[in-house]
């Protein structure tokens, strides 16, 4: 079930229509406006590419959430206009195509309400980069007041991967871009968080990028705390079953999980910053 499943019987349709299929309106493109709360700030161009031609040929399948009308002066005479809720690549991709309306699901929500569901329905999506997933989580609790556990439960993950993903905003302004540009990982930037300023993490980084470093690299550097020291690589790629482990028990735990094997023997690392994150780990493993 997706979040307009979810939220919709909650929320009063603007207008509910006594027929239940009417519950789509038909709404010009030109009286949608962005959500200003929309945490995703790229938009890959192929992808909207991609999805017009979708559209073109089989309609725009889920319609899209906005809210009642708000006063925006010249198009008053006309109703006035609407704020997305969900569904901005869609919009996008029908403002591609030429449409002239598109079908909407019409809500009652103030603007903290309006930039909440906004906020969600981005964060359960799985396309959001790292960064914009923590600017979005963020966002949840500056502008909706949401305490952590709140923002846990709202977008079906543990405190401690909200903790752990909230992380990534504490790197310098340039490492965050290269992260949301896909230079580096999630797994890079949380690996960065373990030097002791700006402008190693920064230098690191760029190492990263120049000399292809694994995570792995980054965490050993990180122990030395000298970010041009030589990486000895893995000449050898492990078998792709102890990625798979991984990134189950990264999943399961919500905490990043490392397994290291040997000769005859390996070992599991999991990750955790606080009494309270070990806590939670030990009660999942004992479960």
């Amino acid at each position: 079930m997706n979040l307009l499943e979810n939220v919709l019987p909650k929320l009063k349709l603007q207008n509910p229509p006594t027929d239940p299929t009417e519950r789509v309106h038909k709404i010009p493109v030109c009286r949608i406006l962005p959500n200003p709360a929309q945490p995703r700030k790229y938009f890959d161009s192929d992808e909207t590419l991609r999805l017009a031609d979708s559209i073109r040929r089989h309609g725009i399948l889920q319609p899209l959430c906005v809210r009642k009308p708000i006063s925006v002066g010249d198009l008053d005479d006309y109703g006035g206009v609407y704020e997305l809720i969900a569904g901005e690549r869609r919009l996008r991709a029908a403002k591609l195509l030429g449409m002239a309306e598109v079908p909407c699901i019409v809500v009652e929500a103030d603007s903290l309400r309006s930039a909440e569901l906004a906020i969600i329905e981005n964060l359960q999506r799985e396309d959001l980069n790292p960064i914009e997933e923590a600017e979005g989580l963020q966002a949840l609790i500056d502008k909706c007041g949401f305490t952590q556990e709140e923002v846990a439960a709202s977008v079906g993950k543990s405190r401690p991967a909200i903790a752990n993903s909230l992380r990534l905003l504490k790197l310098p302004p340039e490492v965050r871009d290269m992260t949301k540009n896909g230079e580096i990982s999630a797994g890079h930037a949380r690996a960065l968080l373990a030097f002791d300023n700006e402008a190693m993490i920064f230098e690191v980084a760029k190492n990263i990028v120049s000399n292809k470093l694994t995570v792995r690299d980054v965490e050993r550097l990180a122990k030395i705390k000298e970010p041009s020291a030589p990486v000895q690589k893995r000449s050898k790629r492990r078998d792709s079953f102890y990625d798979e482990v991984e990134l189950s028990l990264t999943e399961a735990l919500g905490r990043k999980v490392k397994v290291y094997t040997g000769r005859g023997k390996g070992t599991i690392e999991i990750e955790f910053y606080s009494a309270e994150e070990l806590k939670d780990i030990a009660n999942k493993l004992g479960e």
